[in-house]
């Protein structure tokens, strides 16, 4: 299975041309070209903004299968020395969505050579890693004419060898928030710092006052993480600064204790302003959904892989990562999974190389369980 198309030669391919969330135009051209090499008069294919929505037409259709793919790179110089380097010198696919390309591109090709019963549709989806594309493109009239009735989809995960699926029913991945707050005081010379309302002072209290959000507000038996990631105040070293700013990341296991969260944060800012004679403002900036895996079909495909296949199922744990796919899953019913390529460095990593052996062994997988699943 999959041998149709050079898996390899085409995840190099679109390794080399990373792109960001809806300036994926390479990217979809690349796509755009391979899809139209397979496509018989089963095929349709549409096109919304830079993400493809292909639809493989079965001889006897009572349901629809989804399969997403995420297409976007992240904003991160490439330090793996490879061959196939990224030619976009700020931009990598760092996040393995060169591999989730390749995958649904080898799975398509197979179904296209032997159509199935059922109707499947491949969404090559923009902008996951921001500003999240999965959520308007849910409500595209484009992906609304073809809307699966179940969908599916992988994320590669450095830390599992080759060969293993790691999965587990319910919730799988966290919901996310940006966070973003910006101080204004009264800025001044250093040596008068009386007459001034210094915001490097007040962003560093913030800061710790941050900690004890999860600490003291989520119930011990729950998960949140509040990260600041990013400070930034001040102009040189012998003026107070009048502006400071902070950027972060806040995750939680539930929706309750996302809100939760955000109202404690709210608080404490108001009382930054009060304690510091300042100005802030908070943006939440963008959040994704949690990634809920539906339990009957979840279990279906754990079982099959198990029996079906060379791979080995890993039932895993929960992770705080976020992912938008999460938004395609609260209004259908599906799951996603984790699919090891062994490699030393994490996601989002400059050196982040998984091992290319993964991709066959998750087309063989996946075509095997959709040719089950949809006849």
């Amino acid at each position: 299975m999959g041998n149709k198309i050079d898996l390899i030669k085409i995840r190099r391919d679109l390794h080399r041309i990373p792109e960001l969330g809806f300036r994926e135009f390479k990217t979809q051209q690349y796509l755009l070209g391979v899809i139209q090499n397979l496509s018989t008069e089963r095929v349709e294919i549409k096109t919304w903004r830079t993400g493809i929505i292909v639809k493989i037409h079965g001889h006897n259709p009572t349901k629809t299968i989804g399969y997403r793919a995420d297409i976007d790179g992240l904003p991160i110089i490439e330090e793996t020395g490879l061959d196939f380097l990224s030619e976009h010198p700020t931009e990598m696919h760092a996040c393995g969505h060169d591999f989730h390309m390749t995958i649904a591109l080898g799975v398509l090709a197979n179904i296209i050579e032997s159509p199935l019963k059922d109707d499947v549709v491949f969404i090559f989806q923009p902008a996951e890693e921001g500003p999240g594309g999965a959520e308007p493109m849910l409500q595209s009239q484009e992906l609304k004419e073809w809307m699966p009735d179940m969908i599916l989809a992988l994320h590669v995960a450095p830390e599992y060898p080759v060969g293993t699926i790691a999965i587990k029913t319910g919730l799988l991945f966290a919901n996310t928030s940006e966070l973003f707050i910006d101080l204004k005081g009264k800025g001044g010379h250093a040596a008068y710092p009386h007459l001034t309302n210094d915001m490097v002072v007040a962003a560093c209290s913030l800061v710790s006052q941050l900690q004890s959000v999860v600490s003291r507000n989520i119930d011990p038996l729950d998960s949140a993480v509040v990260t600041i990631g990013k400070i930034t105040g001040g102009t040189v070293q012998n003026v107070i600064a009048e502006n400071a700013r902070l950027e972060g990341t806040m995750r939680t296991l539930s929706s309750e204790a996302m809100e939760k969260v955000k109202n404690r944060v709210q608080s404490l800012v108001k009382g930054i302003e009060i304690g510091y004679d300042c100005e802030c403002t908070i943006d939440f900036g963008s959040g994704y959904y949690q990634v809920y895996n539906n339990e009957p079909l979840t279990r279906e495909f754990m079982d099959f892989v198990e029996q079906e296949t060379e791979a080995t199922i890993f039932e895993c744990k929960e992770a705080m990562t976020g992912e938008d796919f999460g938004y395609m899953l609260r209004d259908i019913p599906g799951f996603m999974f984790w699919l090891g390529v062994d490699s030393p460095y994490g996601l989002h990593h400059s050196k982040l190389d998984p091992k290319e052996d993964a991709i066959q062994l998750a087309v063989n997988a996946l075509t095997a369980y959709l040719m089950t699943k949809g006849n």
